[in-house]
């Protein structure tokens, strides 16, 4: 029987380097997700491209770039990498305990996390999901809890951050509230009825400095819930600052509309995070993979 050449059959540390740097353009950014030094991975690059007998990179003054060698095995490379994981994952899943106890904020979970949640039960039939509502920090150990999704900063104590997505907001009112105020301009919003979330006291403020603007302090209900908010919303009863994504149906129904076109990206950012000692537990690791997925397939760059 003929063996397969050694050449054909590259490490699988050379493949995820070169991998890496090919879809972050980086051999910095490479290292930083692969928690290695930027000479480890042009070693393992340099190593790979010596086996291959050809160059994959192009490095000069303004960056790193594929050769047109480089871009055809990266394309053929970085789905077989994924199918790898992905059976490594499935494989861990069913040899470690199978249970995922995972905390989720309230909007987070019904507006776009549960409509994704049958596509994770279909890959990984074997992980029993088990939910619980949580805001803002808490001790993992003591609520017995794998991981959680976190709107915030990346300053979990004793915890692993990984970045999910930004979170755009925008001021949204029912339509019979629009039309019972003028409202052309941003500095209409001075005077009306404002909502505030408790959890984000200055969300109005850096809305308005976007703009350069810095109004009085203005009247309006508190609440703890943006679920509260979107209905007192409807209600007419004020103005609310609402992530885009949490409010798309009402505003496609027509039930809220945007009182003034202007988007800003929230201080805070949606973070899914877990304990140090919980990053190897397989359903957790599964989890965090899936959802990345889910994340970059709805990016406008996917």
């Amino acid at each position: 029987m003929i063996g397969i050449p050694r050449k054909l059959l590259p490490s699988s540390s050379a493949l995820a380097a070169f991998d890496a740097v090919a879809r972050l353009g980086s051999f910095s950014a490479a290292a930083n997700e692969l928690s290695l030094t930027q000479g480890a991975i042009s070693r393992q690059v340099a190593g790979l491209e010596e086996q291959l007998g050809t160059r994959l990179f192009e490095r000069n003054s303004r960056g790193v770039f594929l050769t047109p060698v480089g871009t055809a095995y990266a394309e053929s490379i970085g789905p077989a990498l994924r199918m790898i994981r992905q059976a490594s994952l499935q494989a861990m899943t069913k040899t470690q305990a199978n249970s995922l106890h995972l905390a989720i904020l309230p909007m987070f979970g019904t507006r776009w996390l549960m409509p994704r949640i049958p596509r994770f039960v279909a890959r990984y039939p074997h992980v029993t999901l088990n939910f619980a509502t949580r805001i803002g920090h808490f001790d993992f150990e003591r609520e017995a809890i794998d991981a959680a999704i976190h709107i915030g900063q990346p300053d979990w104590p004793g915890a692993v951050s990984t970045f999910l997505m930004d979170e755009f907001v925008v001021p949204v009112c029912s339509p019979a509230f629009f039309a019972q105020h003028t409202i052309e301009a941003p500095e209409d919003l001075f005077g009306l009825p404002l909502f505030h979330m408790a959890s984000r006291p200055g969300a109005w403020d850096h809305w308005f400095g976007s703009l350069g603007l810095k109004p009085a302090s203005g009247r309006g209900m508190w609440f703890e819930q943006f679920s509260n908010v979107s209905q007192a919303c409807i209600a007419g009863l004020g103005i609310a600052l609402m992530p885009q994504f949490m409010i798309r149906s009402e505003l496609e129904s027509g039930q809220l509309l945007i009182a003034v076109p202007h988007a800003v990206k929230s201080p805070s950012a949606y973070y899914i995070v877990a304990p140090h000692a919980r990053m190897s537990h397989a359903p957790v690791a599964a989890f965090i993979s899936w959802i990345l997925e889910e994340v970059a397939a709805e990016s406008p760059a996917a």
